[in-house]
């Protein structure tokens, strides 16, 4: 690309100044935010060929997001998850030498040949590039979140000055959207982390008042790990940890998908839910759901533990009720210190239902109730006294089934991408149109 003048329109940046306050208030996503800018600084005149824009967050499993777009292509974005390691690659990039000389950019004209100062540029003169800027924004003095970058044009004669200016004043505005965005998708992000999809959009829309709350039909699992203290004395507080995380990765992330969803982490169990209708069919396709998914959660734990047998580790053993009801869905809790769950006598019920796997021996035991909605062999245990309940409840548990094998064949190639199925539950960016890649955390430097 050649351009023959070194100006560019103020009046066609003033336009994309206007366009992302806009997009701010209306409070447009991170994605649709940094797409819609690098599209209209495009058409505006700019010979940009390539823009990357890294967004540090807050989240409990992602440092930062990254988008890559270029003119050819459009956008990419990226997930880089937490990893403390500087790989040599890094300690040669230009983000690198921008924060350890405490730079806020840095400019570099590419020659189509020669010894390049940094890495990337060997991959930016596949691309043509001429010209490229790096900068640092902070959003604010004190603030470790922040917009890092670059600027590249394949422009036979680089940027001009006046290109460079306008590049700068765009990068502030750009950086005060992106901050409204970044800001919107962490509380987001801390809701969905801390409380799941569903109940974080709840609070998100407006129920966040001790007593709101609603009465909703669902099927109900409850889940726990056995002989948790055992382990935590024998192996240590961080092994057990570690155990404890696997142990959810394995048995709980079924649970979080086909329109189920994880309410709690109960210390080491977990109570998931699957709302409903109130009618035969729609709790039929809830149940059906959550028995697929304790059949996929004893394969996953099942090749957790030969895993953990090979490292010469203990066995995770478990318990899994299940149950169907009409279950309170809401805030409780003190005034100022509340908490979004699922309680009511249902949710009693599958507490107690998941007791009796021990009594049983049984790794999982389900109600009459359950068991009535679900296709299957099940064989039946008894009749128990729950406590609360007036009359008794039969209880059953699910008879071997093939499917295990085949679910399990499944999850052992699910995690070539080196993710667990915690971690696809809270990829950072939701709903994006491209493929979120999963790299190192420190790869974001190298672009």
């Amino acid at each position: 690309m050649n351009i023959v003048s070194g100006t560019v329109s103020t009046i066609f940046m003033d336009k994309v100044a206007d366009w992302l306050m806009r997009s701010a208030l209306a409070g447009d996503n991170l994605e649709d935010l940094v797409r819609g800018f690098c599209e209209r600084i495009a058409a505006a005149g700019m010979p940009i060929a390539r823009i990357h824009l890294s967004f540090s967050m807050l989240h409990p499993l992602y440092d930062a997001l990254g988008f890559t777009w270029r003119r050819s292509s459009g956008l990419s974005v990226e997930g880089y998850r937490h990893d403390h390691d500087k790989p040599e690659v890094f300690l040669r990039s230009p983000y690198y030498h921008l924060l350890s000389n405490n730079l806020e950019y840095i400019r570099r004209r590419i020659p189509a040949d020669g010894p390049a100062e940094f890495p990337i540029f060997d991959d930016l003169r596949k691309e043509s590039i001429t010209d490229y800027i790096a900068f640092l924004q902070p959003f604010g003095d004190q603030s470790v979140q922040g917009m890092m970058g670059s600027w590249s044009t394949d422009n036979e004669g680089g940027f001009s000055e006046d290109m460079i200016a306008a590049l700068l004043r765009m990068q502030d505005h750009l950086a005060v959207a992106a901050k409204m965005a970044v800001l919107d998708k962490l509380a987001n992000n801390m809701l969905t982390t801390y409380l799941g999809g569903g109940a974080g959009k709840r609070v998100l829309d407006g129920q966040i008042r001790r007593g709101d709350g609603e009465t909703i039909r669902a099927a109900l699992v409850m889940g726990d790990m056995r002989q948790s203290t055992n382990i935590a004395d024998r192996e240590g507080r961080q092994a057990y940890i570690d155990t404890l995380n696997q142990f959810f990765d394995a048995i709980a992330s079924p649970f979080n998908r086909n329109g189920g969803e994880i309410l709690s982490f109960l210390g080491d169990g977990f109570l998931a839910v699957y709302p409903c209708g109130r009618h035969k069919d729609p709790s039929k396709v809830a149940c059906d759901s959550a028995l697929s998914a304790v059949y996929n959660a004893q394969a996953r734990v099942a090749a957790l533990n030969r895993e953990r047998q090979g490292k010469n580790l203990s066995t995770i053993r478990y318990g899994i009720g299940l149950h169907v009801g009409n279950v309170m869905f809401g805030n409780v809790g003190l005034k100022d210190r509340l908490t979004f769950s699922a309680f009511g006598s249902a949710v009693n019920e599958v507490q107690r239902l998941q007791s009796l796997t021990k009594k049983y021996s049984s790794e999982v035991i389900a109600s009459q109730a359950f068991a009535g909605y679900c296709g299957g062999d099940w064989m039946t245990l008894g009749d128990e006294k729950l406590r609360g309940v007036g009359q008794r409840v039969t209880i059953l548990r699910p008879k071997p089934t093939k499917e295990l094998v085949g679910i399990e064949a499944a999850f052992d190639g699910a995690a070539e991408d080196g993710l667990s199925e915690a971690e696809r539950v809270i990829l950072l960016h939701r709903g994006t149109k491209t493929p979120v890649k999963q790299r190192p955390l420190l790869d974001k430097f190298l672009q």
